[in-house]
């Protein structure tokens, strides 16, 4: 019942009115979050350019923004997918994902957490996604 509220807010935030205000954007910022190793990268996906994030295979449809004159608001259409190497992709999440209200419409996985953060302009100097960290302990001190 607590959701009832936010549900309606982000259905009337989402009518075609509204839609037809946003701006459609080349680029999606998101946060990955791998809840093992506890490491936040930022990084960004290219619409229509899958982008790796761990075992994780991320799929931008659409990011749309409010223009500037509005409330911020960010929201991309994201298909994610669990890809382990020689098996079949597993389809996580598949959906709408909001900037604003990361918890109304989030990937429901025991490892990973992603939140859109922006859409914005491509840029010439985009950095690439984050690679995998490397094996073994690498903080500069040795277990005994």
């Amino acid at each position: 019942m607590r959701q009832l509220p936010a549900l309606l807010f982000a259905f009337l935030s989402l009518s075609p009115a509204a839609m037809a205000a946003m701006i459609p954007e080349p680029v999606a910022v998101l946060l990955g979050l791998d809840k093992v190793t506890a490491r936040a990268s930022k990084f960004q996906a290219p619409v229509g350019t899958p982008v790796r994030f761990g075992t994780l295979s991320i799929l931008v449809r659409a990011c749309d923004t409010n223009p500037p004159d509005k409330r911020p608001e960010n929201a991309a259409f994201l298909e994610i997918d669990q890809a382990w190497p020689g098996e079949k992709r597993v389809r996580l999440f598949s959906g709408w994902m909001f900037s604003s209200s990361p918890a109304l419409s989030a990937l429901e996985d025991p490892v990973y957490d992603v939140s859109v953060l922006a859409c914005k302009a491509a840029s010439a100097a985009s950095p690439p996604p984050p690679a995998s960290p490397p094996a073994g302990n690498k903080s500069g001190k040795e277990a005994r």
